[in-house]
């Protein structure tokens, strides 16, 4: 698939991961073992097979901040990308992901400011913003990751034959789960 711009995918792997530490006696989601890997690998491989360029959020990032959220998170990646022609955000615990979303997500910016993958009616990431949406992003802060931006601009809804768009690992059964589907059904090839 040839794209008429790359948009960078800002890996978002800065939470605290508390719910899944609560439940795991301490484990950070992204670090936990997903058949021999780390979650976190699972995400950066489908961003690498996608060819296009990322860059990752992590904790250091967001040290500066008072209880920084997904908000703090995408504008730390943004300012950190500022040249970009784009932005795919992606949180680094969806572990199913498959690359060939983050494809369709990027080609789907080049006509819409604001693009958002659905499976079954259900929102999942990476949601795309295009250019246009920086400055917006930049000052976005707090839990509320980029919801504002989305209603300002307006979303695009993409249906993708992608559940891994939708499926996180917030608990130590749905890591579980996502290890269940992986050995069903591997990853597709672009």
């Amino acid at each position: 698939m040839t794209l008429p711009f790359l948009p960078t995918v800002l890996i978002l792997a800065a939470g605290r991961s508390e719910r899944f530490r609560a439940a795991s006696g301490g484990v950070d989601k992204l670090e936990a073992d997903l058949g021999g890997r780390r979650v976190r690998d699972w995400v950066l491989d489908s961003v690498h097979r996608s060819g296009l360029p990322w860059h990752v959020v992590e904790r250091s990032h967001t040290a500066h901040l008072n209880l920084p959220g997904m908000g703090d998170s995408i504008a730390c990646g943004v300012a950190a990308t500022a040249q970009a022609q784009g932005w795919l955000v992606l949180p680094a615990d969806l572990p199913l992901v498959q690359a060939r979303t983050l494809l369709q997500v990027a080609q789907q910016l080049s006509v819409h400011k604001v693009v958002v993958p659905t499976w079954q009616d259900e929102r999942g990431h990476p949601v795309g913003f295009a250019a246009v949406c920086r400055d917006d992003l930049l000052v976005l802060s707090g839990d509320s990751g980029a919801r504002a931006v989305v209603q300002r601009f307006g979303a695009h809804l993409l249906p993708v034959d992608d559940a891994g768009c939708v499926f996180d690992v917030d608990t130590p059964e749905a890591l579980e789960a996502a290890w269940h589907k992986m050995v069903a059904k591997p990853q597709a090839p672009l």
